[in-house]
């Protein structure tokens, strides 16, 4: 079967490049990927798979039906949009777009999935089971899967992957991780709410500016003091607002960050723990506060046996020497987590870096990605999916 995927694979690289050129030149952001859906959904259905359109507002879900007796589902999950980033890297295929860029990668994302789709349809009839393409719109908002699990799109399924692009891990290379692959991240919103008054005399006032560099002082702090070392939190204060004038005393500051987490308790705690020390500082110095705890996506944890499925398709496709197992996880955020609560679920990492140029990083206007990365994307990805019903889903042999 792997010599089948690998041959169909090569076949299909020059139009599988062809796609990824045609997605990256047209990027749409979260919410807005109607061009990338009906693309996706016309590839989808000239390969023979039952497709449906405006899925989670404008995802597409495709579903392949296999001739065996397997009764169990696997999904599988590509995202689509783009990000609002004026793209700088002069490609001729570059974003036609103004100030809109796949600098995320999803364009490989979508891609992959495209053709994994397109291998295993000229595959179906040794297929034992049903796989369930997933096109999901608005990752980079955090929004699109919760939209399509509302739609129901994880009715029935046993099992899920997922991928996305490494830049620092080679094109042709493939990252595995277990356990914890990404935070849980969460957004904050904090108003220090003082008093005003003249700039020369501040003891006649409440001056929330000062209040608020305490407060985001005291919180870094304690970070390292109360907080265990070995389950980092990251908490970042990405936007601050306050002040009228340069002579008066600013009666009130607008603070706007996030919160990351690896473990689950330690994320359920964050709020509680955030509150106390910010009520504690207020009441020090005569200020009150509001606060708003906005919970994001959680943690990818990726699941064991899923995990083992794609690290021995991958070993067997391409050898050790190009596979990587990740000893870190990423403090980013993925809300491939939310699918994880209906089914257990892997995400792999694609090598995409180049090794005669500079490696940009995700989210850069110059982010490029070596594009013999997608075959071995497919290939790794085909081939997991035929082994997840081969060894069954927790009773894969390593």
């Amino acid at each position: 079967m792997l010599s089948r995927i690998k041959d169909i694979a090569a076949n299909l690289a020059p139009r599988l490049i062809e796609i990824r050129r045609h997605l990256h030149s047209h990027p749409e952001l979260s919410g807005q990927e109607y061009q990338t859906a009906a693309y996706a959904a016309g590839v989808l259905s000239s390969c023979g798979l039952r497709v449906q359109e405006l899925v989670g507002k404008t995802g597409v879900v495709a579903e392949l039906e296999g001739t065996g007796e397997d009764q169990r589902l696997l999904a599988i999950r590509a995202d689509m949009d783009a990000l609002p980033i004026q793209e700088r890297t002069e490609l001729e295929f570059a974003s036609h777009q103004p100030g809109i860029m796949h600098s995320c990668g999803h364009d490989v994302h979508t891609t992959v999935g495209l053709g994994t789709a397109m291998i295993l349809s000229q595959l179906a009839t040794s297929l034992p089971g049903t796989v369930r393409f997933l096109f999901q719109p608005a990752e980079e908002t955090a929004q699109g899967a919760g939209w399509m699990i509302q739609d129901g799109v994880m009715e029935g399924v046993d099992a899920i992957l997922g991928v996305h692009v490494f830049p620092t891990i080679p094109a042709g290379s493939v990252g595995i991780r277990y356990g914890a692959l990404t935070a849980a991240a969460d957004d904050l919103e904090l108003i220090i709410i003082g008093e005003s008054g003249h700039g020369a005399r501040p003891h006649e006032a409440i001056d929330a500016i000062w209040i608020a560099s305490q407060v985001i002082t005291t919180l870094q702090q304690a970070i390292s003091r109360t907080q265990n070392p070995l389950r980092p939190v990251v908490l970042t204060i990405g936007q601050i607002h306050g002040g009228r004038a340069p002579n008066v005393i600013a009666d009130q500051v607008r603070m706007l960050g996030t919160v990351r987490s690896l473990h689950p308790e330690t994320s359920a705690a964050l709020p509680n723990w955030i509150e106390t020390i910010v009520a504690n500082v207020c009441q020090s110095y005569g200020a009150t506060y509001k606060l708003n705890y906005r919970r994001g996506v959680p943690s990818v944890q990726n699941d064991s046996a899923l995990t083992q499925i794609v690290e021995l398709s991958a070993r067997e496709a391409w050898g050790s020497d190009r596979v990587q197992i990740l000893p870190e996880p990423s403090l980013g955020a993925e809300d491939f987590s939310l699918y994880l609560d209906h089914a257990p679920g892997t995400m792999f990492r694609l090598g995409v870096g180049f090794s005669d140029k500079p490696n940009y990083p995700l989210h850069h206007p110059q982010f490029h990605v070596d594009e013999a990365a997608i075959v071995t994307g497919v290939v790794t990805m085909a081939y997991a999916a035929y082994k997840y019903w081969l060894h069954g889903a927790y009773s894969c042999p390593i």
